[in-house]
């Protein structure tokens, strides 16, 4: 696992992890759009989203996951950063040898909010996909980064 930006074709997943859900994007093969994929009931007890995140990424046959790291404004990483490290440290053996990353994403959550509620979604309807849409958003953001 690594912070870096890697370059390697294919499809790459984006992860946002929360305390509840989290967030499924992907990238086209060529590596250049976010799409959504799905929301996952995050599920600590069982592991059970993990399984869910790897056979999505067995299915795709992805070339690497990217999960956010939410650090603090200053830059420092708090309990969810730790949580995001956590969640990728359990995710990797579950995905090897496809590597997992991480990517800065503050307030991809934030900007993913801004653009259902500019876009109408509101309440429950914005719940069920505001995990996605920062899904999208970290990973859209890093594959920006390493397309330069």
């Amino acid at each position: 696992m690594t912070d870096g930006v890697r370059e390697a074709p294919g499809i790459w997943f984006g992860v946002d992890v929360g305390t509840v859900r989290v967030g499924v994007a992907r990238s086209d093969p060529n590596g250049v759009l976010a799409v959504p994929v799905r929301t996952l009931a995050r599920d600590a007890r069982t592991g059970r989203d993990l399984d869910e995140l790897a056979a999505l990424v067995a299915e795709y046959e992805a070339a690497g996951v990217v999960i956010g790291l939410p650090r603090t404004l200053a830059g420092r990483e708090g309990a969810s950063a730790g949580m995001a490290r956590d969640y990728g440290a359990a995710l990797a053996p579950r995905v090897a040898p496809v590597p997992v990353e991480f990517v800065d994403e503050r307030l991809t959550t934030v900007s993913a909010q801004r653009k259902l509620s500019q876009g109408g979604v509101r309440g429950r309807a914005g719940r069920a996909v505001i995990d996605q849409v920062a899904a999208v958003e970290l990973l859209q953001h890093w594959l920006d980064l390493r397309r330069g």
